[in-house]
């Protein structure tokens, strides 16, 4: 059994809580939003069914890293979406990926690097996300296989 109860009264900031209280922490946190598309692509230089033209839909995990600001946010997943839609989903979905990408061959491992750099670009660019960075771009290409871009790999090399 369950004991549900109506809420009496809602919480009011500046009376039942202070704005110096909203943000408990100051921690980096990570937070992760995920992503879907639909793409056709080829390989080159591949013997296998992969050489041919053929489709996937892909989905993309993102793990950015931050602290938080002052209301205990760090990136809120509207900007999250909006940067994914602007600058990385109209070269992907619904796409033809070896015409819309840089050249390269439309790996997995070839895209989620890819991902990655625009990504971090954008959270360059903007410099309001409390010093907000990429952690990992996850590419998933069918349900059990994908390919992962690091923030510790991409900056070593």
């Amino acid at each position: 059994m369950y004991n549900f109860r109506i809420i009496e009264k809602l919480q009011k900031i500046d009376e039942d809580i202070q704005r110096s209280q909203l943000n408990y922490h100051s921690k980096r946190v990570l937070v992760s939003k995920e992503f879907t598309f639909d793409a056709a692509h080829h390989l080159h230089n591949y013997e296998g069914k992969c050489k041919n033209l053929h489709g996937h839909t892909y989905r993309v995990v993102f793990g950015l890293s931050g602290y938080t600001d002052e209301r205990g946010i760090m990136l809120d997943f509207g900007d999250i979406k909006e940067i994914w839609k602007q600058k990385i989903e109209i070269y992907l979905d619904h796409r033809y990926l070896n015409e819309t990408l840089p050249p390269m061959n439309t790996t997995a491992e070839n895209i989620v690097v890819w991902i990655y750099e625009k990504f971090n670009e954008a959270l360059l660019d903007e410099q309001l996300y409390n010093g907000a960075r990429v952690e990992f771009i996850r590419l998933y290409e069918t349900p059990t296989s994908y390919a992962e871009a690091r923030r510790e790999w991409m900056e070593v090399e």
